[in-house]
């Protein structure tokens, strides 16, 4: 491994970074981050579910607006599903898959991501990161 500013060479794959790995916990905030792809920036987030890093783009399937409500406060309150804070679509942190509401079958767009040394990296070939937040409770 070879990190340098907020990117990090893994197996020669370049990935950058979007956290440590301590800052995603379980159930809890996750991290806004925004992609670039081509000339179009859009909204992500990463959080932890059943001990591993997810991330989506931070759109609702159903009407396009971003899911979280208070900054970064992505779960239900059983810490379940991931919410939609304006329509209540509820989606499967494994997969983005759209279980309950208006989301009609139709999941969130998933972002690869691994964990090494310690970081959550975006492992995506088509998405550059541009810059990251990070909220605490």
């Amino acid at each position: 491994m070879f990190v340098s500013g907020s990117r990090i060479e893994v197996d020669s794959l370049s990935s950058a970074i979007i956290c440590s790995s301590a800052t995603l916990v379980e159930g809890g905030l996750g991290v806004r981050f925004t992609i670039r792809q081509g000339d179009q920036t859009l909204p992500a987030f990463a959080v932890r579910f059943a001990g591993c890093a997810r991330a989506y783009i931070n759109r609702c399937s159903h009407m396009g607006l971003q899911l979280d409500i208070k900054p970064a406060s992505f779960f239900d309150n059983d810490k379940q599903y991931i919410i939609c804070a304006t329509h209540g679509a509820r989606y499967d942190p494994v997969d983005g898959a759209c279980r309950v509401g208006p989301c009609h079958s139709t999941g969130l767009l998933a972002l690869a991501v691994t964990e090494t040394d310690g970081y959550v990296l975006l492992t995506s070939d088509r998405y550059q990161l541009v810059s990251t937040e990070e909220f605490e409770e």
